[in-house]
């Protein structure tokens, strides 16, 4: 039986070799596509430096380590991006069968030195402002016209805000993602930062009054005549609409942009102003935090919480009966 297994040519069967791709791949599908791009250019980030310094990234000591994110850290890099870095030269020994250096012998090293930086450069993370609902309408109104870029425009903020979506999930749609029922439409998303293992999860967005969004997702379709495939595309500079997706970043810049035209200050705004001003617009009407998650899809009630209390915080305060 042994003369049918395909060997390779270090004597060792292919079979075998194909198994270990193929632990790589799952290995590698073991985190988004989006960060494993980050994590990529981290590594790299880490080689050119261990290049510079003359020593060998794989494997890495870590005393080497520990003076690499020192200094990144001198360097004005945040703690977040910085433990970021970590992680990805961490991952990146996985990937090739080496202990991280974060859990090797003499790993105190790291421990010390990402302490003392989280300590010397402790901050409150900056956050961006919520678009809520007053803000969205002022946006939608900024980005008039029947252009094909002013009408996805309208569509992308008025979706990304009735559905509290995240950025990638909002570029990840795809027109056989759309169910629609007389009251609106429900959008299936089918993986998302908080659900890797691809479970998938289901949105309902209301035809709506005021905002109208499931309209200005229409008037998107119709004028780009997309009938599948991803819904927010990328439009040529010579206008012609893509089958390509747009991408997270220009998600964000596009929010930016239209906050300029819309008289608010650019830098207050983000891809995330969408999805926190739902919430914001939505514990401000009363609703519950439960009714929330439905649409927000949180997975911890306690980060959902802070939106509540920071749109809640003037509702029956404990002062009101006497300041």
């Amino acid at each position: 039986m042994d003369d049918i297994v395909p060997v390779t040519e270090g004597g060792a069967p292919a079979a075998l070799g194909q198994e270990a791709d193929a632990v790589r791949g799952y290995a590698a599908a073991s985190r988004a596509a989006s960060t494993r791009l980050i994590y990529d250019a981290d590594w790299h980030r880490f080689q050119i430096w261990c290049a510079a310094c003359g020593v060998p990234p794989l494997p890495a000591n870590p005393g080497v380590v520990a003076r690499f994110c020192a200094t990144e850290a001198e360097a004005g890099l945040a703690p977040s991006t910085i433990t970021r870095r970590l992680a990805a030269i961490g991952w990146a020994h996985k990937r090739a069968g080496h202990t991280p250096p974060q859990h090797a012998d003499g790993s105190g090293a790291i421990a010390e030195v990402m302490a003392g930086i989280r300590r010397s450069r402790a901050a409150a993370p900056a956050q961006k402002a919520a678009a809520d609902a007053d803000v969205l309408r002022d946006m939608l109104r900024a980005c008039a016209g029947e252009k094909l870029r002013a009408v996805r425009a309208r569509a992308l903020l008025a979706i990304g805000f009735a559905g509290a979506f995240r950025r990638s999930e909002l570029v990840a749609l795809r027109v056989e993602d759309i169910r629609r029922d007389a009251e609106g439409i429900r959008m299936v998303i089918r993986r998302s930062k908080a659900d890797q293992e691809g479970e998938g999860a289901m949105v309902a967005i209301p035809n709506g009054d005021r905002l109208r969004p499931v309209a200005a997702l229409d008037a998107w379709l119709a004028a780009a005549r997309v009938a599948e495939g991803y819904v927010f595309r990328r439009i040529g500079r010579v206008g012609q609409v893509t089958d390509e997706p747009m991408s997270d970043r220009a998600v964000a810049r596009l929010v930016q942009a239209v906050a300029k035209l819309a008289g608010y200050d650019p830098a207050l705004f983000g891809g995330h102003s969408l999805r926190a001003g739902f919430i914001t617009s939505a514990a401000r009407t009363g609703a519950s935090i439960f009714k929330i998650q439905e649409v927000s899809r949180h997975r911890s009630l306690q980060v959902l919480a802070g939106y509540v209390r920071d749109a809640q915080i003037y509702r029956d305060h404990a002062g009101s009966g006497f300041l």
